[in-house]
Protein backbone atom coordinates (compact mmCIF):
# COMPACT_ATOMS: atom_id res chain seq x y z
CA UNK A 1 0.00 0.00 0.00
CA UNK A 2 1.60 3.30 -1.05
CA UNK A 3 2.60 5.71 1.69
CA UNK A 4 1.71 9.37 1.81
CA UNK A 5 4.40 12.07 2.00
CA UNK A 6 2.85 13.24 5.28
CA UNK A 7 1.43 10.17 7.06
CA UNK A 8 -2.02 10.43 8.57
CA UNK A 9 -1.99 10.17 12.37
CA UNK A 10 -3.60 6.89 13.42
CA UNK A 11 -4.31 5.40 16.82
CA UNK A 12 -5.32 2.01 18.11
CA UNK A 13 -5.56 -0.28 21.08
CA UNK A 14 -4.79 -3.86 21.95
CA UNK A 15 -7.63 -6.32 22.47
CA UNK A 16 -7.69 -9.99 23.42
CA UNK A 17 -5.62 -11.81 20.78
CA UNK A 18 -5.78 -8.84 18.44
CA UNK A 19 -5.50 -5.14 17.68
CA UNK A 20 -7.97 -2.38 16.87
CA UNK A 21 -7.04 0.57 14.66
CA UNK A 22 -9.10 3.71 14.18
CA UNK A 23 -9.15 5.35 10.76
CA UNK A 24 -10.86 8.44 9.38
CA UNK A 25 -14.12 6.63 8.67
CA UNK A 26 -13.95 3.19 10.27
CA UNK A 27 -12.57 1.30 13.26
CA UNK A 28 -11.24 -2.18 12.53
CA UNK A 29 -10.28 -4.99 14.89
CA UNK A 30 -8.35 -8.05 13.74
CA UNK A 31 -8.35 -11.10 16.02
CA UNK A 32 -6.30 -14.28 15.72
CA UNK A 33 -8.61 -17.25 16.20
CA UNK A 34 -7.56 -20.56 17.70
CA UNK A 35 -7.43 -22.21 14.25
CA UNK A 36 -4.96 -19.55 13.04
CA UNK A 37 -7.52 -17.61 11.01
CA UNK A 38 -7.67 -13.80 11.34
CA UNK A 39 -11.20 -12.41 11.59
CA UNK A 40 -12.29 -8.80 11.54
CA UNK A 41 -14.78 -6.50 13.21
CA UNK A 42 -15.43 -3.38 11.12
CA UNK A 43 -17.43 -0.56 12.68
CA UNK A 44 -18.09 2.68 10.75
CA UNK A 45 -17.42 5.96 12.52
CA UNK A 46 -20.64 7.89 12.96
CA UNK A 47 -19.66 10.88 15.08
CA UNK A 48 -22.34 13.48 15.67
CA UNK A 49 -21.67 16.99 14.36
CA UNK A 50 -21.60 18.41 17.91
CA UNK A 51 -19.02 15.77 18.94
CA UNK A 52 -16.76 16.77 16.05
CA UNK A 53 -17.06 20.42 17.12
CA UNK A 54 -16.16 19.59 20.73
CA UNK A 55 -13.08 17.71 19.52
CA UNK A 56 -11.69 21.02 18.23
CA UNK A 57 -11.98 22.89 21.56
CA UNK A 58 -8.80 22.83 23.69
CA UNK A 59 -9.26 21.30 27.19
CA UNK A 60 -12.76 20.09 26.29
CA UNK A 61 -11.54 17.77 23.51
CA UNK A 62 -9.53 15.71 25.97
CA UNK A 63 -12.53 14.58 28.01
CA UNK A 64 -14.61 14.08 24.86
CA UNK A 65 -11.88 11.95 23.26
CA UNK A 66 -11.39 9.80 26.35
CA UNK A 67 -15.12 9.10 26.79
CA UNK A 68 -15.52 8.44 23.08
CA UNK A 69 -12.55 6.07 23.04
CA UNK A 70 -13.91 4.20 26.08
CA UNK A 71 -17.29 3.77 24.39
CA UNK A 72 -15.95 2.64 21.04
CA UNK A 73 -13.09 0.60 22.45
CA UNK A 74 -15.43 -1.42 24.64
CA UNK A 75 -17.21 -2.76 21.55
CA UNK A 76 -13.95 -4.08 20.16
CA UNK A 77 -12.81 -5.52 23.49
CA UNK A 78 -16.16 -7.24 23.80
CA UNK A 79 -15.80 -8.70 20.30
CA UNK A 80 -12.33 -10.07 21.02
CA UNK A 81 -13.45 -11.55 24.36
CA UNK A 82 -16.40 -13.23 22.65
CA UNK A 83 -14.06 -14.61 19.99
CA UNK A 84 -11.79 -16.12 22.66
CA UNK A 85 -14.74 -17.64 24.50
CA UNK A 86 -16.22 -18.94 21.25
CA UNK A 87 -12.97 -20.72 20.37
CA UNK A 88 -13.10 -22.69 23.61
CA UNK A 89 -16.61 -24.06 22.98
CA UNK A 90 -17.61 -27.22 21.15
CA UNK A 91 -20.37 -27.04 18.52
CA UNK A 92 -22.93 -28.28 21.03
CA UNK A 93 -21.77 -25.89 23.73
CA UNK A 94 -21.84 -23.02 21.23
CA UNK A 95 -25.49 -23.73 20.40
CA UNK A 96 -26.41 -23.87 24.10
CA UNK A 97 -24.54 -20.61 24.74
CA UNK A 98 -26.46 -18.89 21.96
CA UNK A 99 -29.77 -20.04 23.43
CA UNK A 100 -28.72 -18.82 26.87
CA UNK A 101 -27.73 -15.40 25.52
CA UNK A 102 -31.04 -15.02 23.71
CA UNK A 103 -33.03 -15.81 26.86
CA UNK A 104 -31.02 -13.79 29.39
CA UNK A 105 -30.41 -10.14 30.12
CA UNK A 106 -27.12 -8.65 31.25
CA UNK A 107 -25.99 -5.14 32.10
CA UNK A 108 -24.37 -4.93 28.66
CA UNK A 109 -27.63 -5.94 26.96
CA UNK A 110 -29.68 -3.43 28.93
CA UNK A 111 -27.38 -0.41 28.73
CA UNK A 112 -25.31 -1.28 25.68
CA UNK A 113 -21.66 -2.24 25.49
CA UNK A 114 -20.58 1.36 24.84
CA UNK A 115 -22.36 2.71 27.92
CA UNK A 116 -20.88 -0.02 30.11
CA UNK A 117 -17.44 0.89 28.77
CA UNK A 118 -17.91 4.56 29.66
CA UNK A 119 -19.27 3.70 33.12
CA UNK A 120 -16.30 1.41 33.77
CA UNK A 121 -13.90 4.21 32.85
CA UNK A 122 -15.69 6.74 35.08
CA UNK A 123 -15.89 4.38 38.08
CA UNK A 124 -12.24 3.35 37.65
CA UNK A 125 -11.10 6.97 37.41
CA UNK A 126 -13.09 7.97 40.50
CA UNK A 127 -11.61 5.10 42.53
CA UNK A 128 -8.08 5.86 41.34
CA UNK A 129 -8.60 9.52 42.31
CA UNK A 130 -10.24 9.03 45.69
CA UNK A 131 -8.41 6.04 47.21
CA UNK A 132 -4.85 7.52 47.21
CA UNK A 133 -6.18 10.71 48.83
CA UNK A 134 -7.91 8.69 51.56
CA UNK A 135 -4.83 6.49 52.14
CA UNK A 136 -2.52 9.52 52.40
CA UNK A 137 -4.88 11.27 54.78
CA UNK A 138 -5.14 8.17 56.98
CA UNK A 139 -1.36 7.67 57.22
CA UNK A 140 -0.02 11.24 57.25
CA UNK A 141 -2.93 13.32 58.55
CA UNK A 142 -1.14 14.40 61.76
CA UNK A 143 2.45 14.21 60.49
CA UNK A 144 2.56 17.79 59.13
CA UNK A 145 0.24 20.59 58.01
CA UNK A 146 1.69 21.55 54.60
CA UNK A 147 -1.08 20.64 52.12
CA UNK A 148 1.27 20.83 49.12
CA UNK A 149 3.42 18.13 50.72
CA UNK A 150 0.29 16.08 51.44
CA UNK A 151 -0.67 16.38 47.76
CA UNK A 152 2.82 15.40 46.61
CA UNK A 153 2.77 12.27 48.78
CA UNK A 154 -0.72 11.50 47.46
CA UNK A 155 0.74 11.61 43.94
CA UNK A 156 3.55 9.25 44.94
CA UNK A 157 1.01 6.83 46.45
CA UNK A 158 -1.04 7.02 43.25
CA UNK A 159 2.00 6.14 41.13
CA UNK A 160 2.93 3.27 43.46
CA UNK A 161 -0.62 1.90 43.22
CA UNK A 162 -0.54 2.23 39.45
CA UNK A 163 2.82 0.51 39.02
CA UNK A 164 1.92 -2.27 41.46
CA UNK A 165 -1.40 -2.88 39.71
CA UNK A 166 0.18 -2.99 36.24
CA UNK A 167 2.99 -5.28 37.40
CA UNK A 168 0.60 -7.71 39.11
CA UNK A 169 -1.78 -8.04 36.15
CA UNK A 170 1.14 -8.29 33.69
CA UNK A 171 2.13 -11.57 35.37
CA UNK A 172 -1.05 -13.29 34.13
CA UNK A 173 -0.75 -15.05 30.74
CA UNK A 174 -3.82 -13.32 29.24
CA UNK A 175 -2.68 -9.78 30.14
CA UNK A 176 0.89 -10.53 29.10
CA UNK A 177 -0.38 -11.43 25.62
CA UNK A 178 -2.58 -8.32 25.63
CA UNK A 179 0.50 -6.21 26.36
CA UNK A 180 2.35 -7.98 23.53
CA UNK A 181 -0.40 -6.95 21.13
CA UNK A 182 -0.11 -3.44 22.58
CA UNK A 183 3.56 -3.49 21.59
CA UNK A 184 2.61 -4.80 18.13
CA UNK A 185 0.19 -1.90 17.69
CA UNK A 186 2.90 0.65 18.52
CA UNK A 187 5.41 -0.99 16.20
CA UNK A 188 3.01 -0.91 13.24
CA UNK A 189 2.19 2.77 13.77
CA UNK A 190 5.88 3.65 14.08
CA UNK A 191 6.77 1.68 10.94
CA UNK A 192 3.96 3.37 9.01
CA UNK A 193 5.00 6.82 10.21
CA UNK A 194 8.55 6.04 9.06
CA UNK A 195 7.27 5.11 5.58
CA UNK A 196 8.24 1.44 5.87
CA UNK A 197 6.55 -1.37 3.97
CA UNK A 198 4.46 -3.17 6.58
CA UNK A 199 5.92 -6.64 6.86
CA UNK A 200 6.59 -8.47 10.15
CA UNK A 201 10.34 -8.26 9.55
CA UNK A 202 10.25 -4.48 8.92
CA UNK A 203 7.82 -3.73 11.74
CA UNK A 204 9.79 -5.69 14.34
CA UNK A 205 12.74 -3.29 13.91
CA UNK A 206 10.77 -0.50 15.63
CA UNK A 207 10.33 0.22 19.33
CA UNK A 208 7.31 -1.06 21.21
CA UNK A 209 7.13 2.37 22.90
CA UNK A 210 5.29 5.35 21.37
CA UNK A 211 4.86 8.95 22.54
CA UNK A 212 1.15 9.08 21.68
CA UNK A 213 0.14 6.13 23.86
CA UNK A 214 -2.67 6.13 26.39
CA UNK A 215 -0.16 4.94 29.00
CA UNK A 216 1.59 8.30 28.65
CA UNK A 217 -1.76 9.98 29.26
CA UNK A 218 -2.26 8.05 32.52
CA UNK A 219 1.04 9.19 34.02
CA UNK A 220 0.41 12.76 32.83
CA UNK A 221 -2.90 12.86 34.72
CA UNK A 222 -1.00 12.03 37.92
CA UNK A 223 1.61 14.73 37.35
CA UNK A 224 -0.90 17.39 36.26
CA UNK A 225 -3.19 16.43 39.15
CA UNK A 226 -0.44 17.02 41.72
CA UNK A 227 0.22 20.48 40.27
CA UNK A 228 -3.45 21.53 40.14
CA UNK A 229 -4.40 20.08 43.53
CA UNK A 230 -1.44 21.94 45.08
CA UNK A 231 -2.77 25.36 44.09
CA UNK A 232 -3.72 27.39 47.22
CA UNK A 233 -7.26 28.02 45.96
CA UNK A 234 -7.99 24.29 46.28
CA UNK A 235 -7.18 23.84 49.98
CA UNK A 236 -9.34 21.55 52.11
CA UNK A 237 -10.36 21.18 55.76
CA UNK A 238 -11.51 17.53 55.81
CA UNK A 239 -10.96 14.28 53.92
CA UNK A 240 -14.42 14.54 52.33
CA UNK A 241 -13.70 18.04 51.09
CA UNK A 242 -10.33 16.85 49.81
CA UNK A 243 -11.92 13.99 47.82
CA UNK A 244 -14.80 15.92 46.27
CA UNK A 245 -12.46 18.76 45.22
CA UNK A 246 -10.39 16.20 43.33
CA UNK A 247 -13.48 14.69 41.72
CA UNK A 248 -14.77 18.12 40.67
CA UNK A 249 -11.37 18.95 39.16
CA UNK A 250 -11.10 15.66 37.22
CA UNK A 251 -12.39 17.13 33.90
CA UNK A 252 -9.80 19.93 34.16
CA UNK A 253 -7.00 17.48 34.97
CA UNK A 254 -7.99 15.26 32.03
CA UNK A 255 -8.26 18.25 29.69
CA UNK A 256 -4.83 19.67 30.56
CA UNK A 257 -3.22 16.21 30.49
CA UNK A 258 -4.59 15.62 27.00
CA UNK A 259 -3.13 18.90 25.76
CA UNK A 260 0.20 18.01 27.39
CA UNK A 261 0.15 14.66 25.60
CA UNK A 262 -0.37 16.42 22.27
CA UNK A 263 2.46 18.81 23.08
CA UNK A 264 4.97 16.13 24.12
CA UNK A 265 4.21 14.25 20.90
CA UNK A 266 4.68 17.43 18.83
CA UNK A 267 8.12 18.16 20.33
CA UNK A 268 9.40 14.59 20.48
CA UNK A 269 11.95 15.28 17.71
CA UNK A 270 13.39 18.34 19.48
CA UNK A 271 16.37 17.08 21.54
CA UNK A 272 15.94 19.56 24.41
CA UNK A 273 12.20 18.88 24.81
CA UNK A 274 11.80 15.19 23.95
CA UNK A 275 12.49 14.28 27.61
CA UNK A 276 9.02 15.63 28.49
CA UNK A 277 7.52 12.43 27.12
CA UNK A 278 9.89 10.11 28.97
CA UNK A 279 7.61 9.39 32.00
CA UNK A 280 4.98 7.99 29.64
CA UNK A 281 7.56 5.94 27.76
CA UNK A 282 8.86 4.53 31.05
CA UNK A 283 5.35 3.46 32.03
CA UNK A 284 5.02 1.70 28.67
CA UNK A 285 7.84 -0.59 29.74
CA UNK A 286 5.12 -2.18 31.89
CA UNK A 287 2.10 -1.82 29.57
CA UNK A 288 3.81 -3.21 26.46
CA UNK A 289 5.79 -6.38 25.78
CA UNK A 290 7.81 -7.47 22.75
CA UNK A 291 5.37 -9.15 20.32
CA UNK A 292 5.92 -12.28 18.25
CA UNK A 293 5.88 -12.19 14.45
CA UNK A 294 2.42 -13.79 14.50
CA UNK A 295 1.10 -11.01 16.71
CA UNK A 296 2.67 -8.35 14.49
CA UNK A 297 1.00 -10.02 11.52
CA UNK A 298 -2.41 -9.56 13.17
CA UNK A 299 -1.64 -5.90 13.86
CA UNK A 300 -0.60 -5.35 10.23
CA UNK A 301 -3.77 -7.08 9.02
CA UNK A 302 -5.93 -4.77 11.14
CA UNK A 303 -4.07 -1.65 10.01
CA UNK A 304 -4.16 -2.57 6.31
CA UNK A 305 -7.84 -3.49 6.45
CA UNK A 306 -8.63 -0.16 8.15
CA UNK A 307 -6.75 1.80 5.48
CA UNK A 308 -8.32 -0.25 2.71
CA UNK A 309 -11.83 0.54 3.96
CA UNK A 310 -10.96 4.20 4.52
CA UNK A 311 -9.71 4.50 0.94
CA UNK A 312 -12.77 2.70 -0.43
CA UNK A 313 -15.11 4.98 1.50
CA UNK A 314 -13.35 8.12 0.32
CA UNK A 315 -13.50 6.97 -3.29
CA UNK A 316 -17.12 5.88 -3.26
CA UNK A 317 -18.45 8.48 -0.76
CA UNK A 318 -20.27 5.61 0.91
CA UNK A 319 -21.69 5.95 4.40
CA UNK A 320 -20.91 2.49 5.76
CA UNK A 321 -18.09 0.05 4.98
CA UNK A 322 -18.60 -3.56 4.00
CA UNK A 323 -19.18 -5.12 7.40
CA UNK A 324 -19.33 -8.84 7.85
CA UNK A 325 -15.87 -10.28 7.33
CA UNK A 326 -15.86 -11.71 10.86
CA UNK A 327 -17.19 -15.11 11.84
CA UNK A 328 -19.02 -13.53 14.77
CA UNK A 329 -21.88 -11.07 14.48
CA UNK A 330 -20.28 -7.61 14.33
CA UNK A 331 -21.10 -5.04 16.96
CA UNK A 332 -23.05 -2.32 15.22
CA UNK A 333 -21.66 1.20 15.45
Amino acid sequence: MPQQSTPTIYGGQAVMEGVMFGGKHVNVTAVRRKNGEITFLEVPKQDKAWVRKLRKIPLVRGLVSIIDSSAKGSKHLNYSAEAMADDELSQEERAKQKEKEESSFSLSMILGVAVVGVLSFIVGKLIFTAVPAVVEQFIFQHAFENQTLHTLIEGVIKIVFLLAYLWIISQTPVIKRLFQYHGAEHKVISAYEAGEELTPQNVQKYSRLHYRCGSSFIILTVIVGVIIYSLPIFSWDSIWERVYIRILLLPLVIGISFEMLRFTNAVRDIPVLRFLGYPGLWLQLLTTKEPTDDQVEVSIASFNRMRELDARLEQSSAIEPDIGRSSLDPVKG
